[in-house]
């Protein structure tokens, strides 16, 4: 990712499919340090992070591609990690029309 277009702002929001699970203080803390560690990571400015119970939105000045990956590797890794804490599959929920493929297995790893 790269902030190349810095004049482009794109908000990204993470929403939990069930629940509210940012409501308890120990993950919202993690997921949030884990946007500010990408972010920091790829050289991306970070305009703004909020947070509800339920979602967290990133607003970065990159256009929509770089955005997207930023939600797509906030989401592995905070996955990750509440799967190996936890011993949950998912924080952010399946949608209803996900279909297990072994095939993708290697994502996870």
């Amino acid at each position: 990712m790269s902030a190349a277009d810095s004049s482009a702002h794109t908000a990204v929001t993470l929403r939990a499919l069930q629940g509210e699970p940012l409501a308890d203080p120990q993950i919202r803390d993690t997921v949030l340090a884990t946007a500010h560690a990408i972010a920091e990571r790829q050289g991306i400015n970070l305009v703004s992070l909020t947070s509800t119970p339920a979602s967290v939105t990133a607003t970065l000045a990159v256009g929509r591609i770089p955005a997207i990956g930023f939600a797509a590797e906030l989401r592995r890794l905070t996955t990750r990690w509440y799967t190996a804490k936890f011993h949950e599959p998912t924080l952010w929920g399946h949608a209803a029309d996900d279909i297990h493929d072994p095939a993708d297995d290697w994502k996870n790893r």
